[in-house]
């Protein structure tokens, strides 16, 4: 009897592990697609058509975001998948968590999950704008004064840290199954990566997409360096938590926002720079 209950849960973790598996997977061919695709609209049609001077600044200047992205996948992998594993089946198996003490199950369990790390994403963000701390490692995302889509992956290792370390007590805390967070990665990187990119969509079109999602246009507002707009717009995937905490801003004129940091000692264009830059002065 006990073999056998011990061969149930054994076929279990290894369920779920595979289900994460197939949709990390997913998500990582899905933001794969989404790169390409955006790269493609920014060279065909950009929205500020005269960012660079010429490809190789280009180049040079993606080739540095997305190592940067590089380097934070490589720490995640490295440091944190394994306590999300752990807190996820740990969370699972003896039915810890807020989620597991209302009884929710299925899809129902699923959807709360992912609106509930959304609505942390947001707060999180929000947190790294107004806690000096914090913003010491943000302020290297926004110091891109010529963002498009290689701008999403443009955080310091310590900010991706410290976002990683609280998902691991978010996980415990309210009992997030693996494929939840899995989902949500899936849904939430091209979304981040569209309204990063340096390309717009006509404004009827914006205005229904943003009656769900972050689009281009409120997430230019975002990286305006004028201070009021900068704090602003802070969801990644859901527009309604904007709405809801009178955070939302839209600009009067797109083509005229100023990205980046004010001062140009915090542009930060080299990756030590970056590297450097929350323990400086």
């Amino acid at each position: 009897m006990l073999e056998d209950i011990s061969i149930c849960l054994t076929a279990r973790a290894r369920w779920r592990s595979l289900s994460y598996e197939f949709i990390e997977d997913y998500s990582h061919w899905i933001s794969a697609a989404a790169l390409i695709l955006l790269l493609f609209w920014e060279t065909a049609v950009p929205f500020f058509a005269s960012f660079f001077a010429s490809k190789s600044e280009r180049a040079i200047h993606c080739g540095r975001n997305v190592l940067l992205g590089l380097l934070n996948a490589l720490m995640i992998s490295g440091l944190f998948v394994g306590s999300w594993v752990w807190a996820a089946e740990t969370s699972e198996n003896i039915h810890l968590g807020f989620f597991y003490l209302l009884g929710l199950d299925g899809w129902i369990h699923a959807c709360c999950s992912i609106l509930l790390m959304d609505f942390w994403t947001y707060w999180w963000h929000r947190m790294n704008h107004r806690v000096a701390f914090f913003w010491r490692f943000h302020q290297v995302h926004h110091s891109d004064r010529k963002m498009d889509v290689t701008t999403s992956y443009r955080f310091h290792l310590g900010e991706i840290f410290l976002s990683s370390l609280f998902r691991t007590g978010l996980i415990l805390l309210f009992g997030i199954k693996l494929w939840h967070l899995a989902a949500y990665e899936a849904f939430m990187f091209p979304i981040v990566m569209f309204h990063h990119a340096n390309v717009g969509v006509p404004k009827e079109i914006d205005r229904l997409l943003r009656l769900v999602i972050v689009t281009p246009e409120m997430h230019k507002v975002h990286h305006s360096n004028f201070q009021p707009e900068t704090d602003s717009n802070y969801t990644s995937m859901l527009s309604i938590w904007d709405r809801l905490f009178r955070s939302f801003k839209l600009s009067s004129d797109s083509h005229g926002i100023a990205f980046g940091l004010e001062g140009p000692e915090r542009e930060h264009k080299a990756l030590n720079e970056m590297l450097k830059a929350p323990f400086g002065s």
